[in-house]
């Protein structure tokens, strides 16, 4: 039996492994073993640990790593602070391969320490494009892997094209999708809750009109500027003013840059028309993308899950730059009125035929079963 470790440190990270988490369980040939730690752990990122343990997991240890701050300083601290703790952690559990997830910072942690001591690493997610310091860590965390699961063929031949053994690339889809596949197999959506009204802050919204959802994160090279440029998202939003979620953005380098601009911008207007969570179960957060009119912001989910579905997307600025997209997407940078044109032109358009850029909504079944049958070993040399 295989000792499967995966390590989850933020909401991105469980949304993009929860299903193979959940086929490694299954699977009577392996075993899964769990670490929790960075921003999954903290309160104002929603407690994503909670999520994790009310989906039935038990942490087998948690990682406390994360430097307050949100600069590019404290992103460098907390990868020191989870290279420290880890293989302390690893020694204590043994495993036989250690699961990275994508390319968010204290991924670096996982892989590095993974591999000083000698343990195979399996990556999902690799050999994609994209803007911000991602872009370097996910290519960094490749050439660490032995065991690659790219989302589709294109950043297959980009991981080979690194020099990366192509016996030990497969083209598995992204697990994000396996859940959406689910979903939208039942009506998929969802009618107003109660918890709509327990959870968040702000306005009161229902899901039974056309509604926007957001999610907009920092960019972490463009330290800086993440106040102006979630000002104009919300300038957009109060010419709009249609019902609209919105989430608080990650933990990475000028969060609080783009919280501030978001907490200034409810103080002066006490928008009627907005709510902010903190989080959302997987679940929700794809029902409220199957269900919502327009999904825009930067987050990956709309290119990723959006095409999948075939959400109405307006990409905001830099930070999803070179990704993968379907025809639901359209790119703008961050301005107002190219914002509000971007939106009315989408929700006039409607949804678009769905495509499976990013999978089929089965990786996580087939993640298990190579991780099971796939030789390990820890030698790496360049392929070419």
């Amino acid at each position: 039996m295989r000792k499967v470790c995966v390590v989850v440190g933020s909401r991105a990270n469980y949304s993009s492994i929860k299903s193979v988490m959940c086929a490694v369980r299954a699977n009577p040939d392996l075993k899964l073993q769990l670490i929790v730690g960075a921003s999954a752990l903290l309160d104002r990122f929603g407690s994503v640990v909670d999520v994790i343990e009310a989906d039935g997991f038990e942490a087998d240890a948690k990682v406390t790593m994360i430097v307050e701050g949100e600069t590019p300083g404290t992103m460098a601290k907390s990868t020191g602070l989870g290279l420290l703790e880890l293989p302390t952690i690893y020694g204590m559990l043994k495993p036989d391969v250690v699961v990275s997830v994508g390319d968010r910072f204290e991924t670096m942690a996982t892989a590095v320490a993974a591999a000083y001591m000698n343990i195979p690493l399996a990556h999902t997610m690799g050999g994609e494009i994209s803007g911000t310091i991602d872009e370097s860590i996910r290519h960094a965390v490749t050439k660490l892997s032995h065991l690659h699961f790219p989302a589709n063929r294109q950043a297959a031949e980009r991981i080979i094209r690194m020099g990366e053994d192509p016996t030990m690339v497969h083209v598995v889809g992204c697990p994000r999708i396996d859940l959406v596949a689910e979903i939208a197999k039942g009506d998929g959506h969802l009618e107003s809750p109660d918890w709509l009204e327990r959870e968040g802050a702000g306005a009161h919204i229902t899901l039974d009109t056309p509604f926007l959802l957001v999610s907009q994160h920092p960019v972490t090279t463009e330290y800086g500027q993440g106040e102006p440029q979630i000002v104009e998202t919300l300038a957009a939003l109060h010419d709009l003013r249609m019902p609209t979620i919105m989430l608080w953005p990650n933990a990475d380098a000028g969060s609080e840059d783009v919280s501030r601009g978001m907490r200034k911008f409810r103080e002066k207007y006490r928008p009627e028309y907005i709510r902010f969570y903190k989080n959302f179960p997987i679940e929700t957060y794809a029902r409220l993308m199957l269900s919502c009119g327009c999904a825009l912001g930067n987050s990956s989910a709309p290119l990723r899950e959006g095409a999948y579905m075939g959400v109405p997307s307006v990409n905001i600025g830099t930070r999803q730059q070179g990704r993968d997209r379907a025809d639901n997407v359209v790119d703008v940078p961050h301005e107002r009125r190219a914002i509000v044109a971007a939106v009315k032109s989408q929700l006039a358009h409607g949804r678009y035929p769905s495509n499976h850029l990013y999978g089929d909504g089965d990786a996580g079944g087939r993640i298990a079963k190579i991780l099971v049958e796939s030789p390990l070993r820890v030698q790496k040399r360049l392929a070419y």
